[in-house]
């Protein structure tokens, strides 16, 4: 009874606020519209082109069994640090190399397809959620901070305090049964022997369940991307609309009253509040707004640093959208994402007092200078240019990651066999 008193309420409330949003629209339709154009611009120069050829990859090397092959690969790897299946190292570089919502819509394939447990599925989320370095170094720290250097302190604060929050969530759910069963039915079938013999049948395997023809794969790959594109654009429209509106009818200065007495209580500069309200909700719009505004550079880099690991409700809209064909949970992802926003503000701050990010010099610069803007860039070359450019510079990115993680993962199986060699000399000695 309770819980069904608490579904009418959630229902009333979230009819409510429909109302009052169409409402809105009606009294302020230019600047819905104007929103919404701005939305629709960010989706086709940005949005379409870094991640729908990304999507239509991963759908093919899902159904060709190439990722399951290199899940045994990268086994050694993730399992002792994350404890999540070898495969979970492909939804950690397409992350890294797409950004958002990508890694999501991967683990919720992994789960489809019974390549990982619940569990692992929350785990992985919780650790490969992060922004694409083109968003990093070219939008944030050349676009709206006009500093490139600022963009290697954003990545690194950005990917460790990741890597912690993986290493942190590497005990959630250990104990689940459900888990445990099917951690267990997966040993048992698991193949023996040479790493890579094992890899190669594990492909042809995965091939033969897929079973079907390439044209029918591609077809099916390109119509999936295109779906999923559609959506989280829609997200983006949707939620560029709704913080305008909040704007422009006030609301936003009264939701924001609370945490400016808080950020005058800590020294914080209370220009800061919209940006945060904004961020809270969409993360290019906070991110920009708060780069805008006249507060210590500090504040202002771990506030976006914050903003960029929390990702925004518009991200967590499209993740939520993708998990709805499977049982993974969102509460465990809403716990990942604030502590992986806390510890990002937290390491940037930290970072830059070290002097990371305080000059333009080095490699980690040089790389900024050479990724694009997107909106800028567009402009001066036109669409398929920069879509040619910008894709040339994710690809190059996401093999460059996933080599290292192969390399990484033969690196732990090495000082593995070494460690077990040793011990077999030293106990026989």
């Amino acid at each position: 009874m309770r819980e069904e008193r608490r579904g009418h309420r959630s229902t009333v409330l979230l009819a409510a606020m429909a109302v009052v949003f169409t409402l809105a629209l009606v009294i302020y339709p230019k600047v819905g519209y104007e929103a919404g154009m701005q939305g629709l611009k960010v989706c086709w120069e940005i949005i379409i082109p870094s991640l729908l050829p990304f999507f239509i990859v991963s759908e093919l090397l899902l159904g060709l069994g190439v990722v399951r092959g290199f899940g045994v690969l990268l086994e050694p790897l993730m399992q002792p640090l994350f404890s999540v299946p070898g495969v979970g190292a492909f939804a950690l570089s397409m992350g890294l190399a797409a950004g958002y919502p990508m890694d999501a819509v991967i683990t919720a394939r992994f789960r489809q397809t019974k390549q990982c447990t619940r569990i692992e599925g929350e785990r992985l989320l919780a650790f490969t959620n992060t922004a694409d370095p083109l968003f990093m170094f070219g939008a944030v720290a050349v676009g709206m901070f006009k500093s490139p250097a600022l963009g290697a302190l954003f990545a690194v604060a950005h990917y460790i305090s990741s890597f912690l929050v993986g290493v942190t969530f590497k005990l959630w759910g250990r104990r689940d049964p459900d888990h445990l069963r099917e951690v267990k039915d997966r040993e048992e079938v698991r193949p023996k022997g040479n790493l890579f013999a094992r890899a190669y049948r594990e492909m042809l395997v995965a091939r033969e369940e897929d079973g079907r023809a390439f044209g029918k794969l591609l077809g099916n790959a390109v119509s999936e991307s295109v779906q999923t594109i559609l959506m989280i654009s829609g997200f983006i429209v949707f939620f560029a609309v709704v913080i305008e509106i909040l704007e422009v009818n006030g609301i936003m200065a009264v939701i924001g009253w609370p945490l400016m007495e808080i950020y005058r209580l800590f020294g914080i500069h209370t220009g800061l509040v919209q940006p945060t309200l904004a961020g809270v909700l969409e993360l290019d719009i906070g991110s920009a707004q708060t780069a805008a505004v006249p507060a210590p550079l500090i504040q202002k880099l771990a506030l976006v640093s914050g903003i960029i690991a929390w990702s925004g409700l518009s991200v967590h809209a499209q993740v939520a959208s993708v998990l709805t064909q499977t049982d993974i949970r969102m509460r465990p992802y809403f716990l990942a994402r604030f502590l992986h926003a806390a510890l990002a503000a937290l390491l940037t701050v930290l970072l830059y007092g070290m002097g990371v990010g305080r000059s333009s010099q080095g490699a980690m610069a040089s790389l900024a200078h050479h990724l694009p803007v997107m909106s800028s860039a567009f402009e001066q070359n036109g669409f398929w240019p920069t879509f040619a450019h910008a894709m040339s510079n994710s690809v190059v990115w996401w093999a460059a990651i996933f080599a290292a993680l192969v390399a990484l993962s033969f690196g732990a199986l090495l000082i593995r066999r070494i460690r077990v060699i040793a011990f077999f000399v030293r106990s026989h000695g």
